[in-house]
């Protein structure tokens, strides 16, 4: 399973890439507010940080940049996905999972523009990303959740759908908008190909309460042993 970052602050990309081996980026509108950047600027320092990184290519080191989500119409999502494409290879255009969108994404990934078909929630809009080959698809995991579904399943279902039909591995699912460990481990357990998280996620996992207490068994008989 691979690990991306749900984040456009180059701080946390750093960070993660460099502690956790993140193998890549997810951003969106919310996030590209937060990071407190125009939105140019903000993707454009991220594909500087790839350069200087080595890590051109989108089979390096992807990331998902989402375009404008007023955007309703066809034409005009490919309009705008050509031109933020054109910032860097490692772009993967972020497309939402609308009948527009699908036309959008199926035409990009035509003109060799990568694409992730985002704001999935249910298996069966997964279908149509498979079936126009977009890179990745982005089911959301954290929103359902949050209305009381249980998304194991949910997951699974997609990952067997794919894996009916040669899909899978093709289109790459990325679980979406995770909000704890517990879900990074679903959606493993389901078959998911990647998992986006916040850098808050990631940490947390790395905490247990038995290591703490462990290191500090150990930290206590380390002191009360002695070394030579």
């Amino acid at each position: 399973m691979k690990f991306f970052l749900d984040s456009a602050k180059l701080d946390e990309i750093d960070y993660a890439y460099k502690t956790f081996g993140i193998d890549g980026v997810t951003t969106n509108p919310k996030h590209i507010m937060l990071s407190g950047k125009p939105f140019v600027t903000a993707i454009t320092d991220i594909a500087n940080w790839i350069k200087e990184n080595g890590l051109e290519g989108i089979d390096k080191f992807p990331v998902s940049i989402e375009i404008n989500p007023h955007l309703d119409k066809t034409e005009d999502m490919v309009e705008e996905a050509r031109k933020y494409a054109k910032v860097s290879p490692n772009f993967a255009i972020k497309i939402p999972a609308t009948e527009a969108g699908v036309a959008a994404a199926r035409q990009l990934e035509k003109e060799g523009i990568r694409t992730n078909l985002t704001l999935v929630f249910a298996p069966a809009q997964a279908i149509f990303a498979a079936k126009n080959g977009s890179l990745f698809v982005s089911p959301f995991i954290g929103w359902k959740e949050d209305n009381g579904e249980d998304c194991r399943q949910y997951i699974k279902d997609i990952v067997d759908i794919y894996k009916n039909y040669g899909f899978y591995g093709k289109t790459q699912i990325i679980c979406a908008a995770l909000r704890s460990p517990k879900q990074m481990v679903d959606c493993a357990v389901a078959g998911a190909d990647i998992i986006t998280a916040g850098l808050a996620i990631y940490k947390s996992a790395q905490h247990h309460a038995y290591t703490t207490q462990g290191i500090g068994t150990f930290c206590d008989a380390w002191d009360n042993t002695k070394t030579e």
